[in-house]
Protein backbone atom coordinates (compact mmCIF):
# COMPACT_ATOMS: atom_id res chain seq x y z
CA UNK A 1 0.00 0.00 0.00
CA UNK A 2 1.44 3.40 -0.94
CA UNK A 3 1.63 5.81 1.97
CA UNK A 4 0.04 9.23 1.94
CA UNK A 5 2.45 12.16 2.30
CA UNK A 6 3.04 13.66 5.73
CA UNK A 7 0.49 16.36 6.58
CA UNK A 8 -0.02 18.85 9.40
CA UNK A 9 -2.53 17.55 12.03
CA UNK A 10 -5.42 19.73 10.78
CA UNK A 11 -5.00 18.59 7.18
CA UNK A 12 -4.56 14.99 8.29
CA UNK A 13 -7.87 15.19 10.19
CA UNK A 14 -9.65 16.39 7.06
CA UNK A 15 -8.01 13.71 4.91
CA UNK A 16 -9.07 10.98 7.35
CA UNK A 17 -12.61 12.36 7.52
CA UNK A 18 -12.91 12.36 3.73
CA UNK A 19 -11.54 8.82 3.54
CA UNK A 20 -14.00 7.68 6.22
CA UNK A 21 -17.22 9.01 4.70
CA UNK A 22 -17.53 6.54 1.77
CA UNK A 23 -16.78 3.71 4.18
CA UNK A 24 -19.51 4.87 6.56
CA UNK A 25 -22.05 4.77 3.73
CA UNK A 26 -21.03 1.15 3.10
CA UNK A 27 -20.37 -0.18 6.60
CA UNK A 28 -21.90 2.28 9.06
CA UNK A 29 -20.29 2.30 12.50
CA UNK A 30 -18.99 -1.21 11.86
CA UNK A 31 -16.20 0.28 9.73
CA UNK A 32 -12.78 -0.60 11.14
CA UNK A 33 -9.78 1.63 11.69
CA UNK A 34 -7.85 -0.74 9.43
CA UNK A 35 -10.28 -0.05 6.57
CA UNK A 36 -10.03 3.69 7.22
CA UNK A 37 -6.24 3.60 7.33
CA UNK A 38 -6.07 1.65 4.06
CA UNK A 39 -8.46 4.06 2.35
CA UNK A 40 -6.44 7.04 3.58
CA UNK A 41 -3.08 5.46 2.76
CA UNK A 42 -1.76 5.73 6.33
CA UNK A 43 -0.84 3.43 9.20
CA UNK A 44 -3.61 2.73 11.73
CA UNK A 45 -1.63 4.50 14.42
CA UNK A 46 -1.82 7.72 12.43
CA UNK A 47 -5.57 7.86 13.11
CA UNK A 48 -5.00 8.02 16.85
CA UNK A 49 -2.45 10.80 16.56
CA UNK A 50 -5.20 13.18 15.47
CA UNK A 51 -8.38 11.54 16.87
CA UNK A 52 -8.87 10.25 20.40
CA UNK A 53 -10.93 7.29 19.18
CA UNK A 54 -12.66 5.74 16.19
CA UNK A 55 -15.98 7.09 17.49
CA UNK A 56 -14.62 10.64 17.50
CA UNK A 57 -13.50 10.24 13.89
CA UNK A 58 -16.88 8.82 12.87
CA UNK A 59 -18.78 11.62 14.60
CA UNK A 60 -16.58 14.25 12.95
CA UNK A 61 -17.05 12.61 9.55
CA UNK A 62 -20.84 12.59 9.92
CA UNK A 63 -20.92 16.25 10.99
CA UNK A 64 -18.65 17.10 8.05
CA UNK A 65 -21.07 15.44 5.63
CA UNK A 66 -23.92 17.69 6.76
CA UNK A 67 -22.07 20.99 6.64
CA UNK A 68 -23.00 23.43 3.90
CA UNK A 69 -19.61 24.43 2.48
CA UNK A 70 -19.48 21.81 -0.28
CA UNK A 71 -23.03 22.36 -1.57
CA UNK A 72 -22.67 26.15 -1.41
CA UNK A 73 -19.44 25.91 -3.44
CA UNK A 74 -21.25 23.78 -6.01
CA UNK A 75 -24.14 26.24 -6.17
CA UNK A 76 -21.77 29.15 -6.68
CA UNK A 77 -20.54 27.33 -9.77
CA UNK A 78 -23.96 27.29 -11.46
CA UNK A 79 -23.86 29.26 -14.71
CA UNK A 80 -25.95 32.44 -14.10
CA UNK A 81 -26.51 32.80 -17.85
CA UNK A 82 -28.51 29.59 -18.15
CA UNK A 83 -32.23 30.04 -18.83
CA UNK A 84 -34.32 30.07 -15.65
CA UNK A 85 -35.67 26.53 -16.01
CA UNK A 86 -32.23 25.12 -16.77
CA UNK A 87 -30.75 26.93 -13.77
CA UNK A 88 -33.46 25.51 -11.52
CA UNK A 89 -32.86 22.00 -12.83
CA UNK A 90 -29.13 22.24 -12.07
CA UNK A 91 -29.88 23.59 -8.58
CA UNK A 92 -32.42 20.84 -7.94
CA UNK A 93 -30.04 18.13 -9.13
CA UNK A 94 -27.38 19.40 -6.69
CA UNK A 95 -29.91 19.45 -3.84
CA UNK A 96 -31.22 16.01 -4.74
CA UNK A 97 -27.73 14.51 -4.88
CA UNK A 98 -27.02 15.95 -1.42
CA UNK A 99 -30.29 14.65 0.05
CA UNK A 100 -29.87 11.15 -1.39
CA UNK A 101 -26.29 11.01 -0.11
CA UNK A 102 -27.46 12.17 3.33
CA UNK A 103 -30.28 9.59 3.42
CA UNK A 104 -27.79 6.84 2.52
CA UNK A 105 -25.47 7.92 5.32
CA UNK A 106 -28.29 8.14 7.87
CA UNK A 107 -29.56 4.69 6.90
CA UNK A 108 -26.07 3.16 7.04
CA UNK A 109 -25.65 4.61 10.53
CA UNK A 110 -28.85 2.85 11.59
CA UNK A 111 -30.65 6.12 12.26
CA UNK A 112 -33.91 7.73 11.14
CA UNK A 113 -32.63 11.33 11.20
CA UNK A 114 -29.29 13.14 11.36
CA UNK A 115 -27.28 11.72 14.29
CA UNK A 116 -26.96 13.60 17.58
CA UNK A 117 -23.44 14.70 16.64
CA UNK A 118 -24.94 16.69 13.76
CA UNK A 119 -27.84 18.15 15.72
CA UNK A 120 -25.50 19.36 18.47
CA UNK A 121 -23.08 21.02 16.04
CA UNK A 122 -23.71 24.77 16.13
CA UNK A 123 -22.38 25.18 12.58
CA UNK A 124 -25.05 22.82 11.29
CA UNK A 125 -27.81 25.11 12.48
CA UNK A 126 -27.03 27.71 9.80
CA UNK A 127 -26.43 25.39 6.86
CA UNK A 128 -29.95 25.75 5.51
CA UNK A 129 -29.72 29.53 5.56
CA UNK A 130 -26.39 29.45 3.73
CA UNK A 131 -27.79 27.15 1.06
CA UNK A 132 -31.02 29.14 0.70
CA UNK A 133 -29.13 32.40 0.25
CA UNK A 134 -26.84 30.82 -2.34
CA UNK A 135 -29.84 29.59 -4.35
CA UNK A 136 -31.62 32.93 -4.03
CA UNK A 137 -28.55 34.71 -5.41
CA UNK A 138 -28.62 32.46 -8.49
CA UNK A 139 -32.31 33.25 -9.09
CA UNK A 140 -32.13 36.97 -8.27
CA UNK A 141 -32.12 38.15 -11.92
CA UNK A 142 -35.56 36.54 -12.39
CA UNK A 143 -37.09 37.50 -9.03
CA UNK A 144 -39.81 39.58 -10.69
CA UNK A 145 -41.15 36.52 -12.51
CA UNK A 146 -42.42 34.95 -9.28
CA UNK A 147 -45.44 35.83 -7.18
CA UNK A 148 -43.62 35.04 -3.94
CA UNK A 149 -40.34 36.35 -2.48
CA UNK A 150 -37.27 34.41 -3.59
CA UNK A 151 -36.63 32.85 -0.19
CA UNK A 152 -40.20 31.53 -0.14
CA UNK A 153 -39.63 30.03 -3.59
CA UNK A 154 -36.36 28.47 -2.41
CA UNK A 155 -38.11 26.99 0.63
CA UNK A 156 -40.78 25.38 -1.56
CA UNK A 157 -38.13 24.05 -3.97
CA UNK A 158 -36.09 22.61 -1.11
CA UNK A 159 -39.08 20.95 0.58
CA UNK A 160 -40.35 19.45 -2.66
CA UNK A 161 -36.86 18.20 -3.51
CA UNK A 162 -36.47 16.73 -0.03
CA UNK A 163 -39.75 14.80 -0.29
CA UNK A 164 -39.15 13.82 -3.91
CA UNK A 165 -35.69 12.47 -3.08
CA UNK A 166 -36.77 10.22 -0.21
CA UNK A 167 -37.96 6.80 -1.38
CA UNK A 168 -40.02 6.34 1.80
CA UNK A 169 -41.87 9.62 1.26
CA UNK A 170 -42.31 9.17 -2.49
CA UNK A 171 -43.57 5.56 -2.43
CA UNK A 172 -40.35 4.28 -3.93
CA UNK A 173 -40.45 6.53 -7.01
CA UNK A 174 -38.09 9.48 -6.81
CA UNK A 175 -39.10 12.66 -8.61
CA UNK A 176 -36.79 13.72 -11.43
CA UNK A 177 -35.31 17.22 -11.09
CA UNK A 178 -37.30 18.26 -14.16
CA UNK A 179 -40.56 17.17 -12.51
CA UNK A 180 -39.75 19.12 -9.36
CA UNK A 181 -38.79 22.26 -11.26
CA UNK A 182 -41.85 22.19 -13.51
CA UNK A 183 -44.11 21.77 -10.48
CA UNK A 184 -42.54 24.81 -8.83
CA UNK A 185 -42.55 26.91 -11.99
CA UNK A 186 -46.18 26.25 -12.84
CA UNK A 187 -47.24 26.86 -9.27
CA UNK A 188 -45.19 29.94 -8.43
CA UNK A 189 -44.73 31.89 -11.63
CA UNK A 190 -46.51 35.24 -11.39
CA UNK A 191 -48.79 34.28 -14.29
CA UNK A 192 -48.21 30.76 -15.65
CA UNK A 193 -50.86 31.14 -18.33
CA UNK A 194 -49.65 31.68 -21.91
CA UNK A 195 -49.63 35.28 -23.12
CA UNK A 196 -52.93 36.33 -24.64
CA UNK A 197 -54.98 33.98 -22.42
CA UNK A 198 -55.46 36.09 -19.30
CA UNK A 199 -59.24 36.16 -19.45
Amino acid sequence: MSRAPALPPTERRVALIEATLPLLREHGRAVTTRQIAEAAGVAEGTIFRVFASKDELIDEAVVHAFRSRAIVTQLEGVDPLLPLRERLIVITQLLQDRYISSFQLISAMGAMSPPAAVKSDARHQDWRKHVDLAIAAILEPDAALFRVPLLKLVNVLRLLTLGGSNSHMSNGELMAPEEIVDTVLVGLLADPRPRGKKN
